[in-house]
């Protein structure tokens, strides 16, 4: 399997000295199998604000998304993180699944829509 993730979204606040403070971030990891199907897991991970050292903080503007990643990876670990790998390969299965009708029987029958009125 291979994962990658993407940030889709971060909502800042101006506070205590810093403008623009991350506080919430949205992102989704996607996962491709050896066959190339794909899973998604949507996520959101919030940061306190209290929690910002204006010493290390990085301006908005600066920000990259390897580092807002980097944020989101720390927090996305142990058993979140293996939930969410689960989420993606239940997707992925479920897109294998297939039905194929009854090996016996008559094949099902195509359904026809209506003639229009006229």
């Amino acid at each position: 399997m291979v994962y990658t993730w993407e940030v889709t979204d971060m909502k800042t606040i101006d506070t205590d000295g810093v403008e623009n403070a991350v506080i919430q971030t949205y992102w989704k990891k996607t996962g491709t199998d050896d066959k190339g199907a794909q899973g998604t897991f949507s996520g959101a991970t919030p940061f306190k604000a209290s929690s910002i050292d204006p010493a290390d903080f990085i301006p908005y503007d600066q920000l990259t998304e390897e580092i807002v990643l980097g944020w989101i990876q720390a927090v996305v670990v142990g058993s979140y993180e293996e939930h969410v790998n689960d989420q993606i390969e239940k997707q992925i299965l479920a897109s294998n699944i297939q039905d194929p009708g009854l090996p016996w029987g008559t094949p099902p029958t195509p359904v026809v829509p209506p003639e229009p009125v006229k």
